[in-house]
């Protein structure tokens, strides 16, 4: 059972940046392919990025194609999200997943969650 821990949510101004963490815990972390995704108030959770379980292939969300990066680090068993020039529409509850080896874009395609951290935009 892998369990997982968002860290690093806060309130951040219009064009300022945040980096999310994501500790991993209770499972092979070599094994694990890595995913964002975030929920607005009132709106489904969707996608925002992910990472295979050996970070040659990623995927960004369109919408934010430029402002994320997102990475992995083996020997802590930690994935950030770096999120730059961040806008008021950014602002949601950002949920770490995790899946078995490849990446997805698809939140039903990942088991495991965290229970989330708050990003706030101020416009």
């Amino acid at each position: 059972q892998v369990q997982l821990a968002e860290s690093g949510g806060g309130l951040v101004q219009t064009g300022g940046s945040v980096r999310l963490s994501c500790a991993a815990s209770g499972g092979t972390f070599g094994r694990l392919a890595m995913g964002w995704f975030r929920q607005a108030p009132g709106k489904e959770r969707e996608f925002v990025a992910a990472i295979d379980w050996n970070g040659s292939t990623t995927r960004v969300t369109d919408s934010m194609k430029g402002r994320v990066t997102i990475s992995r680090d083996h020997a802590n068993k930690l994935v950030y999200l770096q999120m730059n020039s961040l806008k008021p529409e950014d602002t949601a509850v950002y949920y770490c997943a995790s899946r078995i080896l490849w990446v997805s874009t698809s939140r039903d395609d990942f088991p495991s969650w965290g229970q989330g951290t708050q990003v706030t935009v101020s416009s």
